[in-house]
């Protein structure tokens, strides 16, 4: 299936669930997954229509990055070393994987060095799965506060990752105890302005995830495939 016609049946599919939620479609953005796919079928992406590219490792990224500078909004969407923050920051305008005041730190140095602010959201460990990264619920509102001296990132909203299950309906759980953290930490007025985004759902569950408030969802599959010559 060509590219454009996937672009198409994702944005049906999400003005139907935002017509049955009573959402505004125009708050749902789509974050492109690209990392399984090469440099070349990410510019056809891009030319098809798809603005946001997410990408989950900088050697894998650096020439798509290279081929789309300017031309294509990227997203770090994978766990980030921070050793690593130095080819990621200056590059990637989003950071969905914030989840240790370490990193945060520094992101905070290489963006004041560059002159920057980075919009970032917070991880968050919603399922309690071993094998995901960030941090755990109830450590969030701390770990909020702490940020308070760190005026280069700018804390956007939340990031979660549901389980791999196959039914979609059984992360809905998952997707509305985020949106309700997200509205426990504005509650507390930690921040000088209120957290407003919510990234979570993917290819197997991103109806959910919009019904429960998601306003990115990272599509992969769905949208742009796994192989090189896909679309």
């Amino acid at each position: 299936m060509a590219l454009e016609q996937r672009l198409k049946d994702v944005e049906r599919r999400i003005a139907e669930t935002c017509a049955r939620s009573g959402r505004d479609p125009g708050r749902v953005n789509i974050v492109a997954v690209t990392k399984y796919v090469s440099a070349n079928t990410a510019k056809r992406a891009v030319e098809a229509g798809m603005r946001h590219i997410g990408e989950n490792r900088w050697p894998a990224a650096e020439e798509k990055w290279r081929l789309l500078e300017g031309q294509a909004v990227f997203h770090y969407i994978g766990s980030l070393q921070s050793r690593k923050v130095k080819d990621v920051v200056g590059k990637f305008d989003y950071i969905h994987s914030l989840d240790r005041l370490s990193l945060a730190e520094e992101i905070h140095k290489r963006a004041e060095a560059l002159d920057i602010r980075v919009h970032c959201f917070l991880q968050v460990n919603v399922s309690g799965e071993d094998s995901k990264h960030g941090l755990a619920p109830e450590a969030v509102p701390a770990f909020v506060a702490s940020l308070g001296k760190l005026s280069r990132i700018r804390l956007i909203g939340l990031m979660t990752m549901a389980p791999n299950v196959d039914d979609a309906e059984e992360t809905r759980p998952v997707f509305a105890g985020l949106r309700k953290l997200m509205d426990e930490i504005n509650g507390l007025s930690l921040l000088d302005e209120p957290l407003t985004e919510l990234s979570m759902g993917m290819s197997g569950d991103f109806e959910v995830a919009i019904e429960e408030g998601a306003t990115w969802v990272r599509l992969g599959s769905v949208l742009v495939g796994h192989e090189e010559n896909d679309g």
